[in-house]
C-alpha cells in the first residue's frame, strides 16, 4: 500500500473508532450512577480540607470567610474542588484524617496535607513547607485507618456511627490530587534536565500506589493532573521577559514541565487500565480546564489572572494573606479583597472558591475527562 494511501486508511480507522468510543460513552451516561458511599482522597493543599493545618500551622482569618465564615482547614476563602465532588455526590464534606476535633469518617476520609509531594523530598516543613506526609505515607495511613476502622466497626455498635461501613471500601470513589509540589520541588533543586528525568519515577510512585490500593479492593480512581503551575498568581506578579512568558503571561518552562509530567501520566493512566482488570481509572485534566479559566478571565467575570484577593503584593514585597507585617514603620494586615468570588487566585498559590467552583463545574460533568463521563458514571470508566 502507498504511503499516502496508508495515511489515509490509518485515518480512517481512527475515526471509526473514535466514533465507536463516543457512542460508547453516550451509552454508558444511560446506565444507573455508581451511587458512591464514601470518598477516599489523597493530595496536597488543592485538596486539603484540614490535615495540615491540624499538624503544622493553623490558618487564621480571612480564610474560610465566605463559605464557611471562619479558617476550616483550607486554603481558601471556601470551598475546594473535593468539596464540590462530595456535594454533586450528596456525600458530606470530607474531615481532615489527621483532624482530631469533629470528625466524621462514615463517607471516607481525606489524607492530603498541604506540601505534600509523590516523591519524598527529605526536607524540613520548616524551611520549605514540603509535607512529611508524602504520597507514599498517605497510603500508609489509610491502610491503617482501614485496618482500625473495620476492626472498631466489628467489634460494637457504639462504635459505627462515624465510622465507614467495611464494605464501602470496594465500591468508594478514590481521588488522587497531588504532583503539583514536586515539579515546584523541581524547580527549587535540579536542572532542567534532572527534572525530566525524574519525572517517570514520579509517575511511577503515583501508579503504584493506585495499584496498591487496587489489591486492596478498591476498584475506582479518578485522577486529576497538575495545573499550570507557571500561572499561579503570585507567579505573574514578579517581572518577567516577554521571552519567558506563553500567551496567556504564564511562566512557559514551567508550564513546559507541568504539560511534560502530565503526558507520561496520561500515558501512564492508560496503562494500569489494561494492569487493572476490574479497575475503572477516570483521567481528569485539570491542567486544562485551569489554563481555560485563566485564558478567558475576564470573560468568565474574574479580574485578570494576575489579581490576588488575599495578601499584600506590591513593588516586589510580598505580605502573605492573613500576615501582619512592619513595613517603614507602617503595620500591614495582609487582608482579603471585597469580592473574593472576582478573582481566581485567594492568595496567590491557591485557587478561590469561585475558581474552584468554575473548574469543578467542568470536570464534573465529564467535559475534561478522559473517557468523559461524568463523575456520576466513574465507576464505568472501564472501556
Amino acid at each position: 500500500m502507498e504511503e499516502k494511501n496508508y495515511k489515509v486508511f490509518v485515518a480512517a480507522i481512527a475515526l471509526v473508532l473514535s466514533i465507536l468510543r463516543v457512542q460508547s460513552v453516550e451509552e454508558v451516561k444511560k446506565l444507573p450512577s455508581c451511587n458512591f458511599k464514601a470518598i477516599y482522597n489523597f493530595g496536597d493543599s488543592n485538596s486539603d480540607t484540614g490535615s495540615g493545618f491540624a499538624a503544622f500551622y493553623p490558618a487564621g482569618p480571612p480564610c474560610g470567610e465566605t463559605y464557611f465564615h471562619r479558617p476550616s482547614g483550607r486554603g481558601s476563602d471556601g470551598r475546594l474542588i473535593i468539596d464540590f465532588i462530595a456535594e454533586h455526590l450528596g456525600l458530606p464534606y470530607l474531615s481532615g484524617y489527621l483532624d482530631s476535633i469533629g470528625t466524621n469518617f462514615r463517607h471516607g476520609a481525606n489524607f492530603a496535607t498541604g506540601g505534600a509531594t509523590i516523591r519524598p523530598q527529605n526536607e524540613a516543613y520548616s524551611s520549605t513547607g514540603v509535607s512529611p506526609f508524602s504520597l507514599d505515607i498517605q497510603v500508609v495511613q489509610f491502610d491503617q485507618f482501614k485496618a482500625r476502622s473495620s476492626y472498631f466497626y466489628n467489634q460494637a455498635a457504639k462504635w459505627r456511627r462515624n465510622l465507614p461501613r467495611p464494605e464501602d471500601f470496594s465500591s468508594a470513589l478514590y481521588v488522587f490530587d497531588i504532583g503539583m509540589n514536586d515539579i515546584a520541588a523541581g524547580f527549587r533543586k535540579m536542572n532542567d534536565t534532572e527534572r525530566r528525568e525524574s519525572i517517570p519515577d514520579i509517575v511511577d510512585q503515583l501508579a503504584k500506589a493506585v495499584q496498591h490500593l487496587y489489591e486492596g479492593g478498591a476498584r475506582t480512581f479518578w485522577i486529576h493532573n497538575t495545573g499550570p503551575y507557571g500561572c499561579l498568581a503570585i507567579t505573574l506578579r514578579y517581572h518577567l521577559d516577554p521571552s519567558e512568558v506563553d500567551k496567556q503571561g504564564c511562566v512557559k518552562v514551567q508550564n513546559d514541565m507541568a504539560i511534560e509530567f502530565n503526558r507520561q501520566l496520561k500515558k501512564k493512566v492508560i496503562k494500569l487500565r489494561t494492569e487493572l482488570a476490574n479497575a475503572s481509572v477516570t483521567y481528569v485534566d485539570i491542567y486544562s480546564a485551569k489554563y481555560q479559566m485563566i485564558g478567558n478571565a475576564k470573560q468568565e467575570g474574574f479580574v485578570d489572572a494576575k489579581g490576588i484577593c488575599c495578601g499584600f503584593h506590591e513593588d516586589d514585597i510580598h505580605v502573605y494573606c492573613g500576615h501582619k507585617e512592619n513595613l517603614n514603620g507602617t503595620e500591614i494586615y495582609a487582608g482579603s479583597c471585597k469580592d473574593p468570588s472576582k478573582y481566581i487566585s485567594w492568595d496567590g498559590v491557591h485557587y478561590s472558591e469561585a475558581a474552584n467552583h468554575w473548574v469543578a463545574t467542568r470536570i464534573l460533568n465529564g467535559s475534561f475527562n478522559d473517557p468523559p463521563l461524568p463523575i456520576t458514571h466513574a465507576c464505568r470508566a472501564s472501556f
